[in-house]
């Protein structure tokens, strides 16, 4: 998940050193400048944007587990601090793939990056794959709410045609996991579905289609092994770019524009087939790339409780060297995110400058592949370097995003399990409010590392700066994504507040201390759908 206007840039390096001085709490344990000096490091050219494989990301791995030591943490992987992880690289080779629409025995070529992306998990024939097309809705299945985009269509061997997003009376965590290439899968597949297209949402592109195409050039990639394999069955896999979605509709008695702006405000959409069928063959080359999660404990001291964890997670990988933006081809990933793996050195070494006494024991995990599918976490969840269920807790960071002053933390999964409502306590502790996700369809909650958490049960939050919707804060990160998002521009050469860094560190530190000196484990709510997970 570049560039800001230099309005933008002014403003926001001109109120750097005022809320130096007038946010950060008199107590807090950090300035910012210490985890703007890790970022540094991280975020450096010489790291080549840490791509996952790539010895760019095996440099940033080196010096973070140099600052572990110096902190004196103790490795927890299975090789010392690491825990090797191996995937399949899947590049598509677009020269011997093509995609066309069949309507009246005519064929409409698709041009990818202008009109299509190709899945790499594609697994067409030599021959190609050819079937009929049908449009449903958001093609979402949810039981908990009576909610089947699949009912009274023949779906078999069909290809599904759906946009991003659901209606508004389903909560936003609820839609977000239906919405996982791995639940979705499992319905499409049951109803007979050989293959699908998928048209982003106009409401939560982060990024304009200009970038999106640029960064299909980065290398997908998926975990090795059998049992990560979780679109088994599919034959054919398309992004359609908004833009060209009409021809989609063409002849079907409805437009993209009319279903756009039924998507944009959350409203049930109809199903309907379409009058055309797509003719593909996709083309792919595979290839084995090992990386590795970086894992570190500090062990508590109660006889009873030691053996727990409370886990502080951040992704190190970014996008590595790839098509140039404005001429520059080096993604650094400065705020995504080096940011977050810089707040876990920082409290790490906080921590030991300033030791505390743990009940539990703390976990600090750096993960691998995120920007590839959150791939390092799912891995590191399902294969622990500690004893199974000994974890309790997952604070994620991910691109938190100190570009304006935290005065509100916005918690994802705030209603969904207690540890929820201690991140709120601690927070309003030191003047900053709570709020919940502010912008649902954007699928946040299932497109960060906490994720891989929480589907093995343990409750879990990502924190980050927040905003109230229509303020001039929301237009600041709406800009950061449309400028900085997934581009080179995500640079060290941008604005950061140092103070709201700092703020938001001191609330992941007394976080992290009261959730591991708390008698009781954090739990999920009952009216939580994820509490499913941990029965």
């Amino acid at each position: 998940m570049r560039r800001t206007t230099p309005a933008l840039t002014v403003l926001a390096t001109s109120f750097i050193a005022f809320s130096a001085s007038a946010q950060t709490p008199a107590q807090s344990h950090f300035d910012g400048t210490t985890w703007w000096n890790h970022v540094k490091v991280l975020a450096d050219d010489n790291m080549e944007g840490r791509e996952t494989g790539s010895d760019g990301l095996k440099r940033a791995q080196s010096y973070v587990v140099d600052q572990l030591k110096k902190s004196g943490l103790e490795p927890a992987g299975i090789d010392g601090f690491y825990q090797p992880v191996k995937f399949i690289q899947r590049q598509v080779n677009e020269s011997d793939s093509n995609a066309s629409l069949i309507q009246n025995g005519k064929p409409l070529v698709l041009v990818p990056g202008d009109d299509i992306l190709f899945s790499s998990k594609s697994v067409t024939s030599e021959k190609g794959i050819t079937a009929p097309l049908v449009f449903i809705g958001y093609g979402l299945k949810i039981p908990e709410k009576n909610f089947d985009d699949l009912s009274g269509q023949d779906l078999s061997g069909k290809i599904v045609v759906f946009i991003n997003g659901s209606t508004s009376d389903i909560p936003g965590a609820l839609a977000s996991h239906y919405s996982t290439t791995i639940e979705r899968w499992k319905s499409l597949r049951a109803a007979g579905v050989i293959g699908l297209i998928i048209i982003p949402n106009l409401a939560s592109m982060d990024i304009p289609w200009s970038r999106i195409a640029v960064n299909r050039l980065h290398p997908p990639m998926d975990l090795a092994g059998a049992e990560f394999n979780e679109t088994d069955g599919l034959k054919v896999a398309l992004t359609f770019n908004p833009a060209s979605a009409e021809k989609l509709f063409a002849g079907s008695g409805h437009t993209f524009a009319e279903l756009a702006a039924l998507a944009k405000d959350r409203k049930p959409l109809p199903r309907f087939a379409l009058p055309a069928t797509l003719q593909a063959h996709v083309s792919v080359r595979s290839s084995e790339v090992e990386s590795a999660n970086l894992v570190a404990k500090l062990p508590g001291s109660d006889p009873a409780l030691k053996n727990e964890f409370v886990a502080l997670s951040a992704h190190i990988d970014h996008l590595g060297i790839g098509e140039p933006v404005n001429g520059d081809r080096l993604y650094n990933g400065a705020m995504d995110d080096a940011s977050g793996s810089a707040v876990l050195l920082d409290v790490a070494a906080n921590l030991k400058a300033h030791p505390e006494r743990f009940s539990r024991s703390l976990l600090f995990v750096f993960v691998t592949a995120e920007e590839k599918g959150l791939l390092g976490s799912r891995y590191f969840a399902t294969h622990l370097t500690v004893p199974q269920k000994s974890i309790i807790a997952d604070i994620n960071i991910d691109m938190f995003l100190p570009i304006v002053p935290l005065k509100f933390l916005e918690v994802k999964g705030l209603e969904e399990s207690d540890l929820g409502d201690r991140a709120a306590a601690v927070a309003a502790s030191l003047g900053v409010k709570a709020i919940t996700d502010q912008e649902p369809l954007r699928n946040r909650f299932i497109r960060s590392d906490q994720y891989s958490f929480i589907v093995k049960g343990i409750p879990a939050v990502k924190l980050d700066v927040g905003f109230l919707l229509g303020s001039p804060e929301q237009k600041a990160f709406k800009d950061w994504l449309t400028d900085r998002y997934h581009a080179p521009s995500d640079d060290l050469d941008q604005p950061k507040d140092l103070a709201a860094a700092a703020l938001y560190e001191e609330i992941i530190r007394r976080l992290l201390i009261d959730t591991a000196n708390n008698p009781a484990r954090p739990e999920w709510k009952p009216t939580s759908f994820f509490r499913r997970f941990a029965q």
